[in-house]
């Protein structure tokens, strides 16, 4: 039984490989959609983030002053990576159902269509880095050892949303109804990351329960590492890499026992 799993993961793994091309294609297409028709087109890509974090630093060090040192810096980490999150969550819900006539024109791994959009969040998010790096210079933050961590922990929040945009990309197909639970369902979300707030405000057991939670472990884990300048706890690290793993493994399953009718529903 692992014998047939691991080669069936294999062929899917080469043939993947094999559409690479048409991958990219869909990323930039991804991308271009996203600012279709706006003036400043993909400048937004790094005008967005921009304006977020001079909104915030406003906000919160001139307006409430608030006493946690570098707070908008804080809260930008945070949010960067739950954009990242959120966004290929969100778009890539419905994507089969949105291009439900490529799916029934022409054969293709169907994966493609969910690891699109996650991609083109991933590089969202390395362009936003351009905002960020310079942030962190004029706070007073340099490159150490522990920025070595970053790539890794990135990795494990790619793995965590590929695995759920394949498992809702294909329960959408048949329960559009999640399209749009999914907001609300985020929204809850967000607010049980610690992205404007620090566990440290919570009591050790709420807090515990909140890091059961992987967005957590991702986020506590780009703080640990780019704001505290402290390597990840490596307990809370392991978790996380655990649970993306086991989340990958179940979506994919799920999203290869379904996509055999696709054509059929969409």
């Amino acid at each position: 039984m692992i014998k047939q799993g691991c080669a069936f993961v294999y062929a899917r793994l080469v043939e993947l490989w094999k559409y690479r091309e048409m991958l990219w294609s869909m990323i930039l297409s991804e991308l271009r959609t996203r600012y279709r028709g706006s003036f400043l087109g993909f400048l937004w890509t790094f005008i967005n983030p921009l304006l977020t974090l001079m909104v915030y630093t406003f906000i919160f060090s001139r307006i409430m002053k608030v006493t946690m040192p570098h707070y908008a810096l804080f809260m930008f980490i945070g949010l960067l990576a739950w954009n990242l999150f959120a966004t290929g969550i969100q778009s890539s819900a419905s994507v089969i159902v949105r291009q439900g006539s490529l799916v029934k024109k022409i054969y293709f791994p169907r994966e493609i269509l969910p690891l699109s959009v996650v991609g083109g969040s991933v590089i969202n998010y390395l362009l936003s880095l351009v905002i960020l790096v310079p942030f962190l210079f004029i706070n007073g933050y340099y490159p150490t050892v522990n920025w070595l961590y970053v790539p890794l922990i990135l990795l494990m929040e790619m793995i965590f949303t590929v695995g759920l945009a394949l498992l809702l990309s294909s329960l959408t197909v048949y329960l559009r109804d999640i399209e749009h639970m999914l907001g609300i369902f985020l929204m809850l979300w967000f607010y049980l990351t610690p992205v404007i707030y620090s566990l440290k405000i919570l009591s050790p057991g709420i807090a515990q329960m909140f890091k059961l939670n992987p967005m957590s472990d991702v986020v506590l884990s780009f703080q640990s590492t780019l704001y505290y300048n402290e390597s990840p706890h490596w307990k809370l690290f392991l978790y996380g890499y655990g649970i993306s793993v086991v989340v990958l493994i179940f979506g994919w399953w799920l999203f290869t026992r379904l996509n055999r009718r696709f054509a059929e529903e969409v």
